[in-house]
């Protein structure tokens, strides 16, 4: 099954987090098939902390990806600030 989740990246400390369509067997950080966005949360105020390809989060979930809580918790904060 694929699923949509965070890949964690970054230094210790400093996370960044790639949003990432998986096979559901594969590692956290392992392989995966197309990153579709990516989650800073240390972002300052002038870089962006949150982007997310909606066309592609559209076309996966379509096709039967299951997202992760938190990448759906995401992508709600994302389309209320893209509308």
């Amino acid at each position: 099954m694929v699923v949509i989740r965070l890949a964690r990246g970054g230094a210790k400390k400093r996370p960044f987090y790639n949003i990432v369509a998986a096979d559901s067997r594969n590692r956290r950080d392992g392989r995966f098939i197309e990153r579709v966005g990516f989650y800073n949360p240390m972002a300052a105020e002038s870089e962006k902390g949150l982007v997310i390809n909606a066309e592609r989060l559209a076309y996966w979930k379509q096709n039967g990806a299951q997202l992760s809580p938190t990448v759906e918790r995401l992508a709600k904060q994302a389309a209320k600030v893209a509308a």
